[in-house]
């Protein structure tokens, strides 16, 4: 049986800055290539709260629909999707993989060729909308996913299937803040046993750095961040040592991080988003700890902000 234009509930932003409103929204059948997926369950992320704020721009498209961390069911599929199928717990990520071309196959890139992400708000094959409201105009997507809504259409190559075990609540951080915290370690940085590590910001993205910090069995994992109900958070996921901000006296966050480590450690993981954090980050280095583009540039650092 041929799927029908389904009626549900959305979040929408209809100009930039002003406050999302609960609609009644048409969402689409899939293309070929696509799946609609039932949303359980999704979260807020940063990026949601950047996008919303532009006032120009390719990515400035409003009507919208946001929201891109999320986990979800298969409710039905397009033509041509064999990976998934009706029913299937999936997590939907705006980064594609279609697992074909060269970036796809190499273990240097995760940034697809065939799809790059030059389309701000609509599928990705053929840049249209799968989102109307009542009114019958078209609502933008966001990063291929647009999660603040009942049912979504997403692009094969932006899903994952997952164990239906997982709980929804932690399920929906894997398609965001989760890879970006550990594959800043293990991709970006290649963190080496034994290493020494500071994270700034210990929020889902600065656990994730501190949970593959400790896959990579660093020797010394340093949380700084304001809040002190963070730290004991932090040690379930593997953080050593911790740093308020708020208690360092005289010392500036840097020096004391230096005093805890050899004159400084050899990654800083920047998780906020912040200029002053970022300068805390690079200063908290040990001087010989790594190699740049720069010829002053002497720290080893990844930022690691969402």
């Amino acid at each position: 049986m041929a799927a029908k234009v389904i009626r549900c509930k959305a979040a929408i932003c209809r100009n930039a800055g002003e406050p999302l409103i609960i609609e009644e929204i048409e969402v689409d059948p899939p293309h070929a290539w696509e799946v609609r997926i039932k949303i359980l369950c999704t979260s807020l992320c940063h990026s949601d709260l950047s996008t919303w704020k532009l006032t120009s721009g390719p990515a400035a498209s409003f009507p919208r629909i946001f929201g891109h961390e999320a986990v979800g069911v298969v409710e039905c599929v397009g033509e041509h999707v064999e990976e998934v199928k009706e029913g299937e717990m999936v997590v939907p990520v705006f980064l594609a993989n279609c697992g074909d071309c060269r970036d796809c196959k190499s273990k240097k890139s995760n940034l697809c060729s065939k799809f790059p992400r030059v389309n701000y708000s609509g599928m990705p094959r053929d840049g249209g909308s799968r989102f109307r409201d009542m009114k019958g105009e078209a609502l933008n997507h966001f990063l291929f996913v647009s999660s603040f809504s009942e049912y979504t259409v997403v692009d094969i190559t932006h899903v994952v299937k997952i164990s239906s075990q997982i709980p929804l609540d932690r399920a929906c951080l894997l398609s965001c803040g989760v890879p970006t915290g550990v594959g800043a370690v293990w991709k970006v940085a290649n963190v080496e046993e034994g290493s020494t590590v500071a994270i700034f910001g210990l929020g889902t993205v600065g656990l994730a750095v501190a949970e593959g910090a400790r896959l990579c069995k660093a020797s010394k994992i340093i949380g700084v961040d304001l809040n002190p109900q963070k730290f004991e958070i932090g040690k379930k996921f593997g953080i050593t040592h911790f740093v308020n901000p708020t208690t360092c006296g005289e010392n500036s966050v840097p020096e004391v991080i230096k005093e805890m480590t050899e004159d400084g450690v050899d990654y800083s993981f920047e998780c906020i988003g912040l200029a002053s954090s970022m300068q805390d980050a690079f200063t908290s280095t040990r001087q010989d700890a790594g190699v740049g583009e720069d010829s002053d540039t002497r720290h080893r650092v990844a930022r690691s902000a969402c």
